[in-house]
């Protein structure tokens, strides 16, 4: 039974439970992030882009070409994660403000 002290223990001490939960509900609030983006911002914005289709949306110059389509839904799942991150930290992170006396 050591062992399975031992790993309580280390489960306790690391704070590993927490951890697996927040990571789980980082998952689940991607796939809902992605899914804003893909089926109600992008579907907005596509009108203006050239070709209609976003996801392969591309820029071509000469031999090179840039597919750009992706990159934009990919940058949109990004900067409205990183606002629920910071929105998040700011709430639960917040520091009392110290009075002056």
């Amino acid at each position: 039974m050591g062992v399975m002290k031992e790993f309580k223990e280390f489960l306790n001490e690391y704070k590993v439970i927490p951890l697996a939960i927040a990571f789980i509900m980082g998952v689940a609030v991607t796939a809902l992030i992605q899914s804003l983006v893909n089926n109600v911002i992008m579907p907005i914005i596509t009108p203006f882009i050239p070709g209609g289709e976003w996801q392969t949306a591309t820029f071509t110059m000469g031999p090179i070409v840039i597919s750009w389509g992706a990159f934009v839904g990919a940058l949109i799942n990004f900067i409205i994660i990183a606002f629920i991150i910071f929105m998040v930290a700011k709430h639960f992170f917040k520091e009392e403000k110290v009075t002056k006396k």
